[in-house]
This record gives C-alpha cells, structure tokens and sequence, in this order.
C-alpha cells in the first residue's frame, strides 16, 4: 500500500487528503491508510504547508487567482486553514519581495494574505496574458467590462478586479473619461 501511495505521489505534489482519498478508494482499511500516510509523513512526501505553498506559486505562475478561489482551491484539495493562510501569506510575501521564510508569515498572517497588493499583482499579471484578446474590443467600456469579468471568473473579488481593470487600460493607453465628474457646463 505504501507503494501505491508512492506511486500516486510520483505525478505531483499532493495533499494528505488526496492522498487519504485516493488509498480509500482503492479498498484499503482505515488504519492501513492512516499508518501509510503518517509514514509519508515521516519522510517527508507528505507536507500540507509546504504543498499549499507549491500549489498557491504554481497557480500564481500558470493560471493567476484570487486569494478568495485559492482558498477555495485549497479547501477541496483537503487543505486546513492555517495552511492555505501561510500559504496566501507566503503569495503575498513574493508579491511585495519580502522574505517568504519570515517568520511573521507563519499561521495567522492570512489578513496580510488577503491584502489587495498580492491580489491586484495576480490580477495585472492575468490582464497582461490576455491582453491580446482584450485589446481586440474597439468599446472602452465593454474592453473595461470584459476585463472585469475575466477577473471575475478568475475568482478576484470585485474591488481589486475593477482597480486592476482600471489600471491596466491605463497602463494600455486607453482610460475611458470619469464618469463620477460632472459634465462642463460651459457652452
């Protein structure tokens, strides 16, 4: 059973849940899974922290997400609280080029976690990937709403995805005129 375990660890990083799963599903008793996952654990395959840390960088690389989707991300794959938090903490930590080993990001730090810079970081970096497509709407306002909702759907919530649209047709050259400005009333 610890060979298969091994095995399904071969793929890529996975969470003790998974793994749990994964060993339930192929018939095996409880205590048999439970003794294969804490000798897992014991060697160092199994790391909850440290694959929360993993999975939050790689998505951040491949596929930019909100910290709101990242937990929920997380939490389906297993992943208790303290670990997606320190995991979010360590996102942020790399956003703003601080030290991800501080011990300051250990658990707990999820509020700095959730701070707008390393979301609003993700967000520019998922506006410049599809900046492509974006740029191919000749309407600034729909160009605005599509880059709103891409941000949307990527799981960011909705104060970040509209500053970061904001920002990036700014940064692209294109800014549409205020709307919270009243008109000039000179003919």
């Amino acid at each position: 059973m610890l060979a298969a375990a091994a095995r399904f660890l071969e793929a890529r990083p996975r969470s003790t849940d998974e793994v749990r799963r994964r060993l339930r599903d192929a018939g095996y008793r409880a205590e048999l899974i439970e003794s294969a996952v804490d000798r897992l654990t014991a060697l160092g395959f199994l790391d909850d922290a440290a694959f929360a840390r993993a999975w939050v960088e790689s998505r951040d690389r491949a596929r930019p997400r909100g910290a709101r989707a990242l937990r929920a991300e997380l939490r389906r794959m297993g992943i208790d609280v303290p670990d997606t938090e320190t995991a979010l903490a360590a996102r942020e930590a790399l956003a703003t080029g601080d030290d991800p080993d501080d011990p300051r990001l250990g658990p707990g730090a999820g509020e700095r976690a959730s701070s707008d810079a390393s979301d609003e970081a993700a967000a520019a970096r998922l506006l410049v990937r599809k900046a492509a497509g974006l740029l191919r709407e000749p309407d600034l306002r729909k160009r605005r709403a599509r880059a709103y909702a891409l941000l949307a759907r990527a799981g960011f919530d909705p104060g970040t995805a509209g500053r970061a649209a904001a920002t990036w047709l700014a940064a692209a050259g294109t800014t549409l005129p205020d709307e919270d400005q009243e008109p000039d009333p000179s003919p």
